[in-house]
């Protein structure tokens, strides 16, 4: 397909702008959709003043890294091999906050997402009143989602919602804006989305989130992210139960110890009651070895929370440390550029 892009915006230098932002797009075999994409963005935002676009080629076998070029994109990385959207998503990350980014917009190379929307993106990062800004595609005016489709999205954003303690309506939307503050401190850790992990972060991490209603183009590919919609719920919902595990540890094997904790001692106080009503023993010894044993795996259980809870705290320790690390790395690379 040919490209769109009729002029070709240069890499900034420190002394031409204030503000950068980096409109980042991951890439796998994009080459048909990708220049509609790059046609589609704006040239200009007010509050920003400098634009520069980001490809993340995900191992695609066909001419997408030509294409780009070929479109004027200003910056190109590249996997060897196809290693997912998620770890697409990161590198982009760490790409634009290298090349000086203070706004980060991720979209879509399948042309899904309206271009002149970013501009409504990335206005709160500049007011200065969201970490994080996120698309509402408004799932239920989109005609090619089908019912099921559509109650799935929006019972899958209640329990984001529910789980992080944010208030977005559409987790799954990939239409996102990020302040550099806000992709320091993000660190996928899932391989198969990124949407719902930054979104869980996000509200544990106190970041700010808004969300900005948009109408989306109709897609003329099937999603390559789901195989269908099965694929789709198992992956999802496995990244949010494994999410919250992971922020919520002690909360989580409480809610798995508690059935064997009370079962235990609903077993116990049977035993005791038949055995004061019976004036002695009563030989239903079983209720008091099954209630024992039932009780002893929950506080098994319950231990194994505490210690999960501690490593918790080592991970938000080597968290902090990781995100000063590439913050100290930032500021010296923006000094070097300014020497």
């Amino acid at each position: 397909m040919p490209c769109r892009i009729l002029a070709h915006i240069p890499p900034c230098t420190l002394q031409s702008f204030l503000v950068k932002l980096i409109i980042q797009i991951p890439c796998y075999n994009e080459a048909d959709t990708l220049p509609e994409t790059l046609a589609d963005l704006p040239q200009a935002i007010p509050g920003i003043d400098c634009i520069e676009t980001l490809i993340v080629d995900d191992g695609s076998r066909d001419d997408t890294v030509a294409v780009a070029q070929a479109c004027g994109v200003t910056h190109i990385v590249r996997h060897p091999q196809n290693l997912g959207l998620a770890k697409a998503f990161q590198t982009g990350l760490d790409a634009s906050l290298q090349r000086g980014a203070d706004i980060i917009v991720n979209t879509d190379a399948d042309n899904q997402y309206p271009g002149h929307y970013i501009a409504d993106l990335v206005a709160p990062i500049v007011r200065g009143t969201a970490d994080i800004v996120i698309a509402n595609r408004q799932v239920t005016n989109i005609e090619h989602f089908s019912p099921l489709k559509k109650l799935l999205q929006l019972l899958g954003s209640w329990t984001v919602r529910t789980v992080s303690g944010t208030n977005v309506p559409d987790a799954p939307s990939g239409f996102r804006a990020y302040s550099q503050e806000a992709a320091l401190r993000l660190t996928i850790l899932t391989r198969f989305s990124y949407t719902l992990e930054t979104i869980i972060q996000a509200g544990k991490l106190g970041l700010t989130l808004h969300s900005v209603p948009i109408i989306t183009n109709e897609t003329k590919r099937p999603s390559r992210l789901q195989r269908n919609m099965w694929h789709f719920i198992k992956a999802q919902g496995g990244t949010i139960v494994r999410l919250y595990a992971f922020y919520e540890p002690l909360r989580t094997f409480t809610y798995l110890a508690l059935p064997f904790l009370l079962v235990g001692l609903g077993t116990w106080l049977r035993f005791l009651l038949i055995y004061l009503s019976e004036g002695g023993y009563t030989g239903l010894l079983q209720s008091l070895t099954i209630g024992t044993g039932l009780f002893i795996v929950g506080v098994l259980i319950l231990m194994l929370g505490v210690l999960a809870d501690i490593i918790n705290k080592h991970r938000q320790l080597t968290q902090e440390t990781l995100y000063r690390l590439k913050k100290l790395e930032l500021q010296q690379k923006n000094a070097n550029r300014e020497s």
